[in-house]
């Protein structure tokens, strides 16, 4: 069997609402979780991400979602809709834009929590083959 990460837990100060406006940029299903205290996250059948409330203070994560093209146009619509800033580049200013520099297209957004969130349409990260 492939090792394949079913899901992870994201600290959050509103963990409702930060999973409805995750689930509703993304097109996917949330709710409450089958087991435990989440809000959960349905990205896809094999990966949910499960919102917990903690008061106390937790590190930027960062998640990365790679989506096809009409994805991205239309998460990019829904983040445009809600008006939500977003950045080409990891770091620096909320410029509006998406880049292109790595043979697709990807940007950067951050909920109130601060986490950041990336969507990707060719992922840079992969291994060499």
């Amino acid at each position: 069997m492939s090792i394949e990460l079913d899901h992870s837990i994201v600290s959050s100060h509103h963990k409702l609402e930060s999973a409805r406006q995750l689930a509703d940029l993304l097109g996917v299903p949330w709710g409450p979780a089958a087991a435990g205290p989440f809000a959960a996250v349905y990205v896809n059948p094999g990966l949910t991400l499960d919102f917990i409330d903690t008061d106390e203070d937790f590190p930027v994560q960062h998640f990365c979602f790679r989506v096809g093209e009409a994805e991205f146009d239309a998460i990019l619509g829904r983040l445009q809709a809600a008006g939500i800033p977003y950045r080409s580049n990891v770091r620096g200013p909320m410029d509006n834009q998406v880049c292109t520099d790595w043979g697709g297209r990807s940007l950067y957004w951050q909920v109130p929590d601060g986490h950041m969130w990336e969507m990707l349409t060719v992922s840079y990260a992969r291994q060499p083959k």
